[in-house]
């Protein structure tokens, strides 16, 4: 009776142990697929914000987002034809990003751009530097990258900045209490 009981209380033991490795992280992992000011706006309010609070954070950019992390002043070498007329067409930067809704040909984005000003709400591109001195991290998705044809090369200067393939940010989504799609 008293190894049964013994060996009950040992079990539950490990189960409470098991339990407790799975408890998820004071994180936030938030995938950042679009490239439209008020989103990205959004996602980095969000990040920074989270890490005022003290939660690690990670941001996977893909996709659409991806061209917001190009530094303007930089050129990717070695593309191919297609590559670099991809990165003609896309955006080049943070500075080049537009509005979802009410673009209005540029002008929307010109009058939130000078509204946030007026009102002292940071810009993107302040944002970005905050997060960085924040501790935010960026992961851009390699795959995205080659797809678009953007080279390392010619991204921003960030001090967290990674090249990842999706099985990362699914690992950090994993031990992550908050998941976004941005």
């Amino acid at each position: 009776m008293a190894n049964d009981l013994e060996a009950k209380v040992n079990q539950l033991e490990a189960q409470l142990k098991e339990l407790q490795e799975k408890q998820p992280k004071d994180q936030l992992s938030m995938i950042v697929f679009s490239g439209d000011l008020d989103k990205v706006l959004a996602a980095f309010i969000v990040a920074t914000g989270a890490r005022a609070m003290d939660m690690e954070v990670k941001m996977f950019f893909t996709f659409w987002a991806t061209p917001v992390l190009r530094d303007k002043k930089k050129v990717g070498k070695g593309k191919d034809f297609m590559s670099a007329m991809l990165s003609k067409m896309l955006p080049k930067g943070s500075t080049e990003t537009k509005l979802s809704k009410l673009n209005m040909g540029g002008m929307g984005t010109t009058m939130l751009k000078s509204i946030m000003k007026k009102k002292g709400i940071s810009s993107l591109e302040s944002l970005i530097e905050t997060a960085g001195e924040l501790g935010v991290e960026i992961a851009i998705c390699q795959m995205s990258m080659d797809l678009m044809g953007f080279k390392k090369d010619e991204m921003i200067d960030y001090p967290n900045l990674s090249y990842v393939g999706v099985g990362t940010y699914l690992s950090d989504a994993e031990e992550s209490k908050i998941q976004l799609f941005i």
